[in-house]
């Protein structure tokens, strides 16, 4: 198995080029975007230090389909997936909000609903929930993307007020991630999933609102088993979760959080081929489809080369 841990390429007419995390994008013409989903994984906010193997073919594939089971509601930012792990797209110029839906009481919401709040974003959670419940509707808890450091909680009152978004453009993300949300339940159910909280970002191109990044993937996603839910929450028990939280569960067990002075566990490569086999089982199970092994041979050759030859058709 080879992964991509890295990409280093330069394209023709190539203006820019940023790495992220996980994804290393190239700019085109200061028009397009080629996103590369590499093989890296973060958690914690920190990027560990082996990747994993079809990772990032999993989710640029997730995102593409549901990109492409939602383009009846919101035009979308990809043009052209021309390799398994990349895609190329419009640019856009992002709103500075990632729109949180959520339809359950589950991770931040909860932890902040356990502590006594009741109010996350501006938005009033109801009194006698419990962890894992379902709102009585899903609920929109933006965040806006810090200078330095994590994403911040804000209210849509201040997100308006401070001119962060006008009060017209917010309101019509509002609806769309409704919107999404609900196809993205509508979708998952059939799968014999619940989708719990998904974030949604958006931008603006030529004046008109195009839906950004990936969606409804494991990670920017959280998602119940739909079966034995009901008895779990009467019984207060752990719902079953497909999302990657099995990674960051190996981390706590082996004594890392990302805090100062603490090392990141030995990957070794029983570690690293158990989590390759776990996204890919989450791809089967959220798709319903069989995953497609890539053909052997030097990955990141391939990638360049599909990558030179779509560009030619833009």
């Amino acid at each position: 198995m080879s992964a991509i841990k890295e990409t280093n390429f330069n394209f023709d007419k190539q203006t820019a080029f940023y790495r992220g995390k996980v994804r290393d994008v190239y700019t085109i013409d200061n028009t397009y975007l080629v996103m590369v989903a590499s093989d890296r994984i973060s958690a914690f906010d920190v990027v560990l230090p082996e990747p994993i193997p079809y990772k990032g073919q999993v989710l640029n594939q997730i995102a593409a389909k549901f990109l492409k089971a939602t383009e009846d509601i919101i035009p979308n930012w990809v043009i052209t997936v021309p390799d398994p792990s990349v895609s190329i797209g419009h640019m856009c110029e992002p709103f500075k909000v990632e729109m949180v839906i959520r339809g359950y009481l589950s991770g931040h919401a909860w932890r902040t609903y356990r502590d006594g709040g009741r109010e996350l974003c501006g938005v009033t959670m109801p009194e006698g929930m419990k962890e894992n419940d379902k709102f009585p509707e899903p609920i929109i808890t933006p965040t806006t993307k810090a200078a330095v450091g994590h994403d911040e909680d804000i209210s849509k009152e201040e997100i308006i007020s401070k001119g962060v978004v006008n009060q017209e453009d917010y309101e019509e993300l509002e609806q769309y991630a409704r919107t999404l949300f609900e196809r993205g339940t509508e979708i998952a159910k059939d799968r014999g999933l619940i989708l719990v909280d998904t974030k949604y970002e958006f931008g603006k191109k030529d004046g008109k609102i195009y839906l950004m990044d990936e969606i409804h993937t494991p990670d920017s996603s959280r998602y119940f088993y739909l079966e034995g839910y009901e008895e779990r929450q009467a019984k207060g028990e752990p719902q079953k979760q497909l999302s990657k939280e099995f990674v960051r569960q190996w981390l706590i067990e082996n004594n890392f959080q990302g805090k100062d002075g603490q090392q990141v566990p030995e990957m070794t490569k029983e570690i690293i081929d158990s989590i390759s086999e776990r996204y890919i089982e989450l791809y089967e199970h959220i798709t319903g489809e069989k995953f497609q092994y890539p053909a052997e041979g030097e990955v990141l050759a391939r990638v360049e080369d599909n990558v030179k030859q779509a560009l030619l058709g833009l």
